[in-house]
């Protein structure tokens, strides 16, 4: 699929009315209530009404178009999407760009994975409008709870952009330790949150584990045995990144905590989550 079949004409009706909506990876009962919600760029508070029965229908039509062997990829589409924020001057971020930046080589292979939305988003749009940032933001939350993962509550409302965003944004796989907590930073995340996020790399097939169980099976492989990024460690497993990171003793830390407390990786992942989807985002006003 290449980005030219998406109509970018259709962008301002995909733009969803209701931007206090949530969607929760799990079923609830039709309920509305007001919340406050902390969004974290542009960093203020916004009062919203929440119909979950209402924002259910998201969720529900992805899950129905989803299954553990395309998780990986719909939780890679998500990252794609919202990685190319960058803090400093406020450009990227969770936009659903991504549909026009498929022919980049860091995106290679995504387009199996739009295409799944798109299904889904034609089944959506019978009922009501969606942003395509919406919907890659939710599907990468069902993906991580499709496999075990914590249930992760997405916030509704996002416009999508209009053209795509820079390039050379994406953090490189190549990257050493330092370069990756730079590259972090100037994401507006912490090393706790880049090891935490790395932790996705958990489902799919790069030798974590099981590629459809989301577990904290990644950090106790990196800590089996003393590997290093120039080599040692099996072209199987990983990416140069992952290998980067036990050789920083910050990193290294967070590892160790998350190898041990699953559920501790559970909690820092869905915070780290919600954030990464709501970085560049820009909301539709009540």
């Amino acid at each position: 699929m290449q980005a030219a079949q998406v109509d970018p004409r259709g962008n301002e009706r995909e733009r969803l009315p209701h931007m206090g909506k949530i969607v929760a990876s799990s079923g609830r009962r039709r309920l509305i209530l007001t919340v406050v919600i902390p969004i974290m760029f542009p960093q203020h508070h916004i009062a919203k009404a929440v119909d979950v029965g209402e924002a259910s229908i998201l969720q529900n039509v992805v899950k129905n178009f989803m299954s553990k062997a395309k998780a990986a990829g719909l939780l890679r589409l998500a990252f794609h999407d919202a990685g190319t924020f960058d803090l400093d001057d406020k450009s990227g971020g969770m936009n659903g760009s991504i549909v026009y930046e498929l022919d980049r080589p860091e995106n290679a292979g995504l387009n199996k994975s739009l295409k799944v939305l798109e299904k889904a988003k034609m089944e959506i749009e019978k009922i009501q409008q969606v942003s395509w940032a919406d919907l890659i933001a939710v599907a990468g939350a069902e993906a991580v709870s499709l496999c075990g993962g914590p249930v992760i509550p997405v916030q509704l409302g996002r416009l999508d952009a209009r053209t795509p965003d820079p390039q050379g944004k994406l953090p490189q796989e190549t990257l050493d330790a330092s370069g990756l907590k730079k590259c972090f930073l100037k994401k507006g995340f912490s090393t706790q949150e880049l090891v935490a996020l790395s932790g996705a790399h958990t489902i799919g097939n790069k030798g974590f584990g099981s590629p459809v169980v989301f577990d904290n099976a990644y950090f106790n492989i990196l800590l089996e045995k003393t590997w290093t990024s120039s080599g040692g460690m099996s072209s199987m497993i990983g990416l140069p990144s992952d290998r980067a990171l036990v050789e920083d003793k910050e990193c290294l830390r967070w590892i160790k905590i998350y190898a041990s407390d699953q559920a501790k990786f559970f909690d820092d992942f869905r915070n780290a989550y919600i954030k990464l989807v709501n970085s560049g985002a820009s909301w539709r006003s009540v």
